[in-house]
């Protein structure tokens, strides 16, 4: 048994390439499929359950037919991450659990008109709960809205999601660093940066965010394709990759 994590999208709400943009990385994407970005969001295979990473993937109702996953695991309720829900609600089945934030607001009407979506499953920060044999830990992060990245673990390997997010809270950090993950896929919006960005990461606050935790493995998703452009041009540091959109991650179950 493995714990299996696939990128589904690696790009922020703009995505790659860019509506009217003519930059290096924006023509690449649009000559090569294998360079474009979708909405930040991913799926995990564990012990025969899937759980899909957010929903910002606009046909999501195509590429997972009903039946296919068992829940959603949110991080928050920004559009990019949850606009798939909304042609998905209107569905004919057995309601589908939705697990996230306790963000009051929600998006726009999903609370009001769920559909076969169950909203009721709202987490609690650093409380550990299974999802089909898989402990799920809630982590706060720093965004513009009420955002939680996860710790998934199984009994043998761990990998921590952490979308979207500037850096990471104190208490967040200290959990990571008395719990190691194997695998970081963390939030890098941008190039490095004089200044940390507000609400995204740039490289220098993932590098020395490395350089404290000692992960062995970081991996960059949400990222931008100004970021993209500087990728072309400077190599990323030893034990740093970029995410791309159909990555797979697989690690000991």
């Amino acid at each position: 048994m493995s714990l299996t994590i696939t990128l589904l999208g690696t790009g922020g709400a703009q995505q790659v390439p860019v509506f009217g943009c003519d930059c290096a990385a924006c023509q690449r994407a649009h000559l090569h499929v294998q360079y474009r970005r979708l909405p930040c969001s991913g799926s995990v295979n564990f012990n025969g359950a899937v759980t899909l990473l957010d929903a910002g993937l606009h046909d999501l109702a195509e590429r997972w037919p009903y039946g296919s996953f068992q829940q959603f695991l949110l991080t928050h309720y920004h559009m990019d991450h949850v606009q798939g829900l909304f042609p998905l609600r209107w569905g004919v089945g057995s309601q589908i659990a939705v697990y996230g934030p306790p963000d009051e607001q929600g998006c726009d009407d999903l609370f009001k008109h769920p559909g076969l979506l169950d909203f009721s499953h709202t987490l609690t920060p650093f409380v550990t709960f299974d999802l089909q044999g898989l402990q799920v830990t809630p982590l706060p992060l720093n965004h513009s809205k009420l955002t939680f990245g996860y710790l998934l673990a199984s009994a043998h390997s761990s990998i921590a999601w952490l979308s979207d997010t500037a850096g990471l809270p104190s208490d967040t950090l200290q959990f990571l660093l008395k719990n190691p993950p194997q695998v970081v896929v963390i939030d890098c919006s941008h190039e490095p940066r004089d200044k940390p960005p507000r609400n995204h990461s740039d490289l220098n606050t993932v590098i020395a965010l490395k350089a404290e935790m000692g992960s062995p493995r970081i991996i960059l998703t949400h990222i931008s394709h100004q970021f993209d452009v500087w990728m072309m041009e400077n190599a990323l540091p030893n034990g740093i990759e970029a995410g791309f959109d159909g990555m797979v991650i697989e690690l000991e179950g």
